[in-house]
């Protein structure tokens, strides 16, 4: 806290706000704050958008060669998704087209983990999460809980992702049309793997090609 008080005051040296403009920043911060609530967190979509978040996770997950990286949890994730057997459809809508992720979980070492926890969340392809859209679909469209087979493989079907921008109806998007900055997220899917003997991972999987992976708002490609 030493700190953050000791650069606050670095910056309102350099910036000389008036006081009108450091009542406006109160102001800002406070309704970040009412907009905030166990479905959304405009917080995480500011530390997200300033990309705060992303160098706080590398600094704090420095991983060794190899490993996956780690990357922004995001503003809508939601605990205790359903879990789901091996293959599983995540989407109730089926709206979109029709998409198989497979993959496999393994150690630095390179042999498969298996009974590793994923648990999986995305946007549908409108580029909305089942949380903004909730008179839309029931609660856990598109997400869900999988385990690793023997093998350590995962399957499951889902729809393809679509780009999307992050919510701009508060008081984060209107900071970012001031600052001409655009909103937008490559398309992409979100992973939290767990498993007993090694260290959680929090991350992305990317949509080839997608547009905006060479300018995500939030700076976590």
């Amino acid at each position: 806290m030493t700190s953050v008080v000791r650069h606050l005051h670095d910056i309102v040296r350099e910036v000389e706000p008036t006081m009108a403009e450091w009542e406006q920043a109160i102001r800002f911060l406070t309704e970040v704050g009412h907009w905030s609530d166990d479905k959304r967190q405009e917080f995480i979509i500011l530390s997200d958008t300033l990309g705060i978040t992303m160098l706080v996770d590398a600094i704090s997950n420095q991983k060794p060669e190899g490993a996956t990286e780690t990357t922004v949890l995001g503003p809508f994730f939601v605990e205790n998704a359903k879990s789901l057997p091996y293959g599983a459809n995540i989407s109730e809508s089926g709206d979109g087209e029709p998409t198989l992720v497979t993959g496999s979980v393994r150690g630095l070492d390179g042999e498969p983990v298996s009974e590793a926890r994923l648990d999986v969340w995305q946007a549908g392809p409108d580029g909305f999460y089942d949380v903004q859209q909730p008179n839309k679909f029931p609660d856990g469209n598109l997400r869900g809980v999988f385990k690793t087979d023997e093998t350590g493989r995962f399957a499951f079907c889902t729809v393809k992702p679509a780009p999307y921008p992050v919510p701009t109806d508060g008081p984060v998007g209107r900071m970012l049309l001031a600052a001409g900055r655009h909103a937008w997220r490559p398309a992409h899917l979100h992973f939290i793997i767990t498993a007993d003997g090694y260290q959680r991972v929090t991350t992305h999987l990317f949509v080839a090609g997608s547009e905006y992976l060479d300018g995500d708002v939030v700076q976590a490609v």
